[in-house]
């Protein structure tokens, strides 16, 4: 199996954007045990900004942005010099690759941007994706890699997309304003009943939502590329998700979709 995970914000750090050690050696390992079992791997990191914000003891995430792009120039570093280090440990190889939208609208840098990914999965390397937060002011504004997760996913021709956020899964409503509301394991379709689900964004560090899932969703589901949205407070659920088992919620695709 080819599977990109995506890792949110909220994942990787505590509330004060300091690393969350514990989790992100749970996932680096994880990762890498389901790499060594065959499977090929890539993973789409956030939390650059929120690296910065944290290594230079700022008080909260800039608004202002150049403050931002400073905060995402000394975070990735870190990010990536944390991931290295790791994914080392258990004799992996990772590459860096950060993307901004024109990477992948204009057709020879998207082309160069295939690629190098196919090139990096026949080298058994272990690409790390991230938004180039330092220059692409409008990836910023939308802080979406939910989105970028999956048209990485989809351009690597991808089986599955893995959506790691502060949230078990899709649910009927709410679940911190409705206690009663009730996880929905299986989506085949888009209906405007579950999108009409969606909320506003999560986390103070984090950007994303509920909003930018659906959307990755629909983005997989149309090229034949199943997606899952789990809880990423728990990397190990990766080796059942691997396995097909029922773990979050599972947006099954059309596999006979342009791949």
């Amino acid at each position: 199996m080819r599977m990109v995970v995506k890792v949110g914000t909220s994942t990787l750090t505590h509330s004060t954007g300091k690393l969350n050690i514990r989790r992100v050696e749970s996932l680096c390992k994880v990762m890498s045990d389901l790499k060594n079992a065959g499977h090929e791997m890539v993973l789409v990191s956030s939390g650059a900004i929120a690296m910065g914000v944290g290594k230079m003891n700022l008080q909260a995430k800039p608004a202002d942005m150049p403050t931002k792009q400073a905060a995402a120039a000394i975070g990735q570093c870190e990010l990536m010099y944390i991931y290295d280090k790791l994914f080392s440990e258990y004799h992996h190889t990772v590459a860096q690759i950060l993307l901004t939208g024109s990477d992948v609208e204009d057709p020879q840098r998207h082309r160069n941007f295939q690629n190098t990914m196919f090139r990096l999965l026949e080298m058994g390397a272990l690409p790390v994706i991230n938004e180039n937060d330092t220059v692409a002011t409008a990836e910023i504004a939308v802080g979406d890699n939910d989105t970028l997760g999956a048209i990485v996913a989809v351009n690597i021709h991808a089986d599955l997309l893995v959506l790691m956020s502060d949230i078990d899964g899709l649910y009927t409503a709410d679940p911190r304003k409705v206690p009663d509301a009730t996880l929905i394991p299986r989506v085949e379709q888009l209906t405007e009943e579950i999108l009409s689900l969606a909320g506003g964004s999560g986390t103070a560090l984090g950007t994303g939502g509920m909003v930018t899932k659906l959307n990755a969703a629909r983005i997989c589901m149309e090229a034949g590329c199943d997606m899952v949205i789990t809880n990423g407070m728990r990397p190990k659920d990766l080796y059942d998700i691997a396995a097909g088992a029922a773990v979050g919620t599972r947006f099954i695709s059309d596999k006979g979709g342009e791949r």
